[in-house]
């Protein structure tokens, strides 16, 4: 169903892929928008498990495209370096597919926007964070299901040694 990777040579395996999505602090969601044209949104998330975790408003264009198709993408570059003597970039990037959905069970909604508040607040109080919670109702969680996860990383990333990496 999921394409196999055309460079094999530069394919990350799906536990580094893992670490990135760990890592990193935002990427782009990619829905069925409007009309048929792509819709592609920059989303800050949490991987939760072999799940993504996205924190929305209620309306609006992405959520009229979920509801309409739940297939979606969602990739994250990484170690982005700019080699500019060489017209190239040391990088390494995750796209994921999968089905998203809007969380509906309350508990599981407001398990999800903790542990999503949580990775980029991490020092917070309980108590700050559930009175936040609290306080704003007018948001809904998405639930990317990860179906598939492919990672690439850029040649110049492989000519350097592991420990020589950032």
């Amino acid at each position: 169903m999921f394409r196999p990777m055309r460079r094999m040579a530069q394919r990350m395996d799906e536990c580094e892929c893992l670490e990135i999505l760990k890592e990193a602090s935002h990427g782009t969601l990619a829905l069925s928008g409007d009309d048929g044209y792509p819709y592609s949104i920059p989303m800050s998330f949490v991987l939760d498990g072999k799940r993504i975790l996205f924190h929305s408003a209620l309306s609006g264009h992405k959520i009229d495209s979920i509801k309409r198709c739940e297939k979606a993408s969602f990739a994250v570059v990484s170690r982005d370096d700019v080699i500019k003597e060489k017209y190239t970039t040391g990088y390494e990037s995750v796209i994921v597919f999968g089905r998203i959905g809007i969380i509906r069970d309350e508990i599981e909604r407001f398990n999800a926007i903790s542990i999503l508040a949580r990775k980029y607040y991490p020092e917070d109080s309980t108590e700050h964070l559930n009175s936040i919670i609290e306080r704003d109702k007018s948001f809904c969680i998405l639930s990317l299901e990860i179906e598939h996860i492919s990672g690439k990383r850029g040649l110049e990333r492989l000519k350097k040694p592991l420990k020589d990496r950032p």
